[in-house]
Parts: structure tokens; C-alpha cells; sequence
């Protein structure tokens, strides 16, 4: 299982992005979807989840700014971005989980895109 993120760039305070991750090779079915974000010097942390049932999870540092949704039928997840601060910097990644073929396990992580926010 591979998967593909984009939409990462430079962006000023306050502006928008929306990164894009697509999961691609032997997947039955696909359980959560997750996108991380690690910065300079700091621990990779967790920044919003989308579960099978449609559950969805935020940090709270970007609650009501941050938008994760999912399309199973593309094995695609998105991260809607809005009213960036310079504290989103940092490279997100995505992760995915879910079951191959013969009830086999996979946990992917994407290859990370960078955001940078500044002016």
C-alpha cells in the first residue's frame, strides 16, 4: 500500500490550503485516516482523524480552522486548511489503515508535505 500527499506550499497568515493524500495498491477496505504534522525540533502530533463510521477528531489547537474528510471510493483523504497561523508550519504526513486481501493488516504513512505559513 502507497500513498500520495500533496498540496503543500507556502502560504501568508491567514490564507488557505488543502492537502491531498491518495492510497493506492492491494486495500480491501479502508478504517482511519489520519493527518499528522511534525515541526522543527518538535514531536510528530496529531492533527485530525476521520474514522470508518464518519467520526472525525481534531486537535484542538486547530479545531474550527481545519477540515478532514475522506472519499473511500477514491481512497482519498483531505485536510481543508483555513485562517493559517505561522504555528502550522511544519510537514504533515498522512497515515491510513485498513485491511489487504486474506485479512491482512497495512498502516501506510504518506512521504510529507511541507506547509509553511509567514509573510
Amino acid at each position: 500500500v502507497q500513498l500520495q500527499a500533496s498540496g503543500g506550499g507556502l502560504v501568508q497568515p491567514g490564507g488557505s490550503l488543502r492537502l491531498s493524500c491518495a492510497a493506492s495498491g492491494s486495500i480491501l477496505t479502508i478504517d482511519t485516516m489520519t493527518w499528522y504534522r511534525q515541526a522543527p525540533g518538535k514531536q510528530r502530533e496529531l492533527v485530525a482523524t476521520s474514522a470508518n463510521d464518519g467520526a472525525t477528531n481534531y486537535a484542538d489547537s486547530v479545531k474550527g480552522r481545519f477540515t478532514i474528510s475522506r472519499d473511500n471510493t477514491k481512497k482519498t483523504v483531505l485536510l481543508q486548511m483555513n485562517n493559517l497561523k505561522p504555528e502550522d508550519t511544519a510537514v504533515y504526513y498522512c497515515n491510513v489503515d485498513g485491511w489487504k486481501p486474506y485479512l491482512s493488516r497495512f498502516n501506510a504513512w504518506g512521504q510529507g508535505t511541507q506547509v509553511t505559513v509567514s509573510s
